[in-house]
């Protein structure tokens, strides 16, 4: 209905309206501060008791958040976290921020969608704007979340409004911040998308609208596909490369010099975070409905989940030529376990995986990395769970018969681990990086 329309439009405009935001992590957290900035007063919703006590006393709870901007919020009376669902009723617009894992046999799990869809309709009342912000496959929005909400009798562009806006959270990006990142916006319906556009453009400072949720939806997953398959691509390189005798680093710094049709993308020990390796295959499965191959885009992902076990092999060659032992039984210490440099952020880290495969092999294995003191539980590695970082120290490091550098956080004593390390296998040009070199330091 129209009134309604104009009466939330009135409430974004005067920042009137109430906001929940459901989900309170690496997206949504950041995203409630932002809307707290705005102006607005911001409900947070998760369902971790321990997460929103914390975040209600001001602690820290992500490395990389501003604390002090989290406290700020708090101290205007117009934020705070809940773990209680059913102050959703109270919320004029909801963002809907939790995971879209993959389930262990490579597909979407939409089990955190449904459920959070499933609460918001317990207080689901006329006049509510919700917004799916959690990344999918084109169609979840009109497929999965508007049949249940439409399940109460409320129908979506009459009396609620749906809308889809994919996060583009760069966790640990201090350039492009939430809110200098245009948001892209799509609607149930027009009145949904102008109703979602209006929220965001008094967030961000710019807005891109499209003509559907499913567009939006598709939106987040070519970003985050051209990402793979061009991270595909330089891995291969790397392989191919190494063969020949070429530093594919080297290669792709000269390459980056041409000012028009090329773009940096660097080689690793495997992808990690919740985008990347996950994303791609949303779109995978979603294309089988409609007969189309997606080969390409599978291709990519073999190549970036095989570079581990390529890393592991290297790492068996270097110890087996250059200290003429085999890596059974070899002491491994891997240099920073995090996905990403400069983050505490283990999701999908490829240093569960080359863990694991070290162990298979014999190896033993210690870690060091000044920001995850203790491994936390994951689905796919729950045994690793609860072990310890180690000290950096030129004992450790001497008594390790290689170090493995898989994440290249900027605090590490580079130099230390090249002086003391009888051999150092680098996944991410760290080393060089610091013009540090020698025999005993090896790229993989």
């Amino acid at each position: 209905m129209d009134d309604l329309a104009d009466a939330l439009a009135r409430r974004l405009a005067e920042r009137t309206a109430v906001v929940g935001v459901i989900g309170l992590g690496y997206v949504g957290l950041p995203l409630a501060l932002a809307a707290v900035r705005a102006g607005f007063c911001v409900i947070g919703l998760d369902i971790n008791p321990d997460r929103v006590a914390r975040i209600n006393a001001g602690e820290p709870v992500i490395s990389h958040l501003d604390t002090d901007g989290m406290r700020a919020a708090l101290a205007t009376g117009r934020f705070r976290a809940s773990a209680d669902m059913g102050e959703l009723g109270r919320c004029d617009a909801i963002l809907i921020c939790v995971p879209t894992p993959l389930t262990p046999q490579r597909e979407p799990d939409l089990s955190y969608i449904r459920a959070t869809a499933a609460d918001i309709a317990r207080t689901l009342r006329p006049g509510q704007l919700v917004v799916l912000e959690s990344t999918t496959w084109p169609g979840t929005t009109e497929e999965v979340v508007k049949p249940i909400l439409e399940a109460t009798g409320l129908r979506s562009g009459r009396e609620i409004f749906l809308a889809f806006s994919p996060e583009r959270e760069d966790p640990g990006n201090r350039t492009h911040t939430l809110s200098t990142v245009p948001k892209v916006v799509g609607g149930d319906g027009s009145r949904a998308r102008d109703l979602a556009d209006a929220l965001y453009g008094a967030i961000v400072a710019r807005t891109v609208p499209v003509s559907s949720t499913a567009t939006a939806e598709a939106v987040k997953l070519t970003e985050n596909i051209f990402r793979a398959v061009n991270i595909a691509l330089v891995n291969e390189l790397k392989v191919v490369y190494d063969a020949m005798g070429i530093d594919v680093w080297e290669v792709i710094e000269a390459a980056a010099s041409k000012p028009f049709g090329y773009m940096p993308f660097w080689p690793g020990p495997g992808l990690g975070g919740h985008c990347i390796p996950i994303d791609p295959f949303y779109l995978t499965w979603k294309a089988r409905e409609f007969d189309v191959a997606t080969r390409f885009i599978e291709l990519a992902g073999e190549v970036n989940r095989g570079m581990p076990r390529y890393v592991v092999e290297r790492l068996a060659q270097a110890l087996d030529r250059r200290r003429g032992r085999p890596l059974g039984g070899a002491r491994i210490l891997l240099i920073g376990v995090a996905y990403k440099r400069d983050l505490d952020d283990m999701r999908e880290s490829p240093a569960l995986k080359l863990i694991a495969l070290l162990e298979e092999r014999g190896a033993s294995i210690a870690y060091h990395d000044p920001l995850v003191p203790e491994i936390p539980p994951s689905r796919a590695h729950p045994g690793l769970a609860g072990r310890r970082s180690v000290a950096l120290t030129a004992e450790a490091l001497r008594a390790c018969d290689a170090a493995l550098v898989v994440t290249d956080h900027d605090g590490i004593d580079y130099a230390l681990i090249a002086a003391e390390a009888p051999l150092v296998v680098d996944t991410r040009n760290a080393l060089a990086r610091h013009g540090l070199a020698g025999e005993h330091i090896v790229k993989a």
